[in-house]
C-alpha cells in the first residue's frame, strides 16, 4: 500500500474505539443526571465530521441535539445552551482559534464541555471539563470524529431510555479497526485508477445523502479544494435536482458517494439521471467495502467511516500522482486573516 503504515493505523484507530467508550459513559451519565441539550461544537472540518450524529439524534431522540458553527455561536448566541447543556467540541490539533473562543464561551454560561482532541498538552484538551485525547492525524482522524461522535449519540439515546443496543454495537465496534483496515487493503487497487480520473478534471459534482452527505461535503472543501486545490461542488442528493443538474453534461466529472440508510433512494435517482449524461460518473458505494462482525444497522451508520478510509487511499495516490503533498497550503495558517 503507498505510503501507509498498517501498525500505527491500527494502533490510532484502536485508540478511537477506547475512547468512544469512554466517551459515551461520560456523555449517558450526564444525560442520566438531567442534560437538557446536547451540543456538537466544532470548527471546518471538525464540525462537519459530527453531522451523522446530529442527524441520528434529530431523527430518533426527543433530546434537542444542535451542530453549531464555533465562529458563529460566539456572535448569535444559542437559546438552548444552558448550564444544562452538555458540548462536545471536536479538533484535532486542541489549538483551533474559533474552538478556543467557543470554549469559552459556552463555559461562560455553565455548560459542561466534553472535547475530543489528537493532542493532550493544547488548550482545548487542558481546558474541556472532560477530556478524551487519542493521537491521530489528517490521514486518521475522520474515522476517529465518525465513530467517537455516533457513540456519544447513542449513549444520549440509551440513557433516555431510546435505545438498547449500546453493548452491542460497542462489542463490534471492537473489530472495527481491523475491518477499517482490510477494507483500505481491498481498495487499494481501485484508488490509484480513481485519483489518475480526479487528477484529470478542474472540477467535480460531489454529492451524497444521509450519514454519507457529511463526507461528501468534507471530502470536497477539506481535502480536494484545502489540500490539492482542486475545485469542488459539493451538493446535497436532494438539493441535486433543484439546480446543479443544470451543470450536468458530457465532460463533467460527478462524484456519488452512496451509503446504506433509508436516503438510498436519493444518490440513486442522481445515479439514474448522470449515466444519462455525462460520461464522467463515479460512485463510490459502501456496499461494495466488504466487512465481517458488523451488522447492517451498525454499517449503514459507519458509512461515513468507510468512505473516508478508502478516500484516505485516493488521497495518498493524489498528492504523489500530483506532486502536491497534502501539507501544502497557500494561507492555511501561513498568513493572517
Amino acid at each position: 500500500m503507498l505510503n501507509f503504515d498498517p501498525a500505527r493505523f491500527l494502533r490510532i484507530q484502536t485508540g478511537t474505539v477506547t475512547i468512544a467508550r469512554d466517551l459515551g459513559a461520560v456523555v449517558g451519565r450526564l444525560v442520566a443526571e438531567g442534560a437538557d441539550s446536547l451540543f456538537f461544537m466544532g470548527s471546518g472540518g471538525a464540525g462537519i465530521l459530527m453531522q451523522p450524529a446530529t442527524d441520528l439524534m434529530r431523527r430518533a431522540s426527543k433530546l434537542p441535539c444542535h451542530n453549531v458553527l464555533c465562529a458563529e455561536v460566539v456572535l448569535t448566541g444559542h437559546v438552548a445552551l444552558g448550564p444544562k447543556s452538555v458540548v462536545i467540541m471536536p479538533s484535532l490539533s486542541g489549538t483551533t482559534k474559533e474552538s478556543i473562543a467557543a470554549m469559552e464561551y459556552v463555559k461562560a454560561r455553565g455548560a459542561t464541555v466534553i472535547s475530543i482532541t489528537g493532542h493532550a498538552d493544547t488548550p482545548l484538551a487542558k481546558g474541556a471539563d472532560h477530556s478524551f485525547v487519542n493521537f491521530a492525524e489528517d490521514d486518521t482522524s475522520c474515522e476517529m470524529f465518525y465513530v467517537t461522535s455516533l457513540v456519544a449519540a447513542l449513549a444520549a439515546m440509551q440513557a433516555r431510555g431510546e435505545r438498547s443496543d449500546l453493548d452491542r454495537i460497542t462489542g463490534e465496534l471492537a473489530g472495527l479497526p481491523q475491518q477499517l483496515l482490510a477494507v483500505k487493503q481491498a481498495f487499494e487497487p481501485r484508488a490509484d485508477a480513481l485519483a489518475r480520473a480526479i487528477a484529470a478534471d478542474g472540477w467535480h459534482i460531489i454529492t451524497g445523502s444521509g450519514a454519507a452527505w457529511p463526507e461528501a461535503y468534507y471530502y470536497g472543501m477539506c481535502i480536494l479544494e484545502e489540500m490539492q486545490w482542486i475545485r469542488t461542488r459539493p451538493v446535497h442528493a436532494s438539493d441535486f435536482f433543484h439546480g446543479t443538474l443544470e451543470l450536468v453534461e458530457k465532460g463533467v466529472s460527478v462524484l456519488v458517494f452512496a451509503g446504506e440508510d433509508e436516503t438510498r433512494p436519493l444518490t440513486d435517482r442522481v445515479i439514474a439521471f448522470a449515466k444519462g449524461y455525462t460520461d464522467k460518473l463515479t460512485v463510490l458505494d459502501t456496499r461494495d467495502l466488504a466487512t465481517t462482525g458488523l451488522s447492517a444497522d451498525l454499517r449503514a451508520l459507519l458509512a461515513p467511516a468507510l468512505l473516508a478510509t478508502v478516500l484516505e487511499r485516493l488521497s495518498a495516490h493524489l498528492e504523489v500522482m500530483r506532486n502536491h503533498p497534502l501539507v501544502t497550503r497557500r494561507y492555511y495558517k501561513r498568513v493572517a486573516y
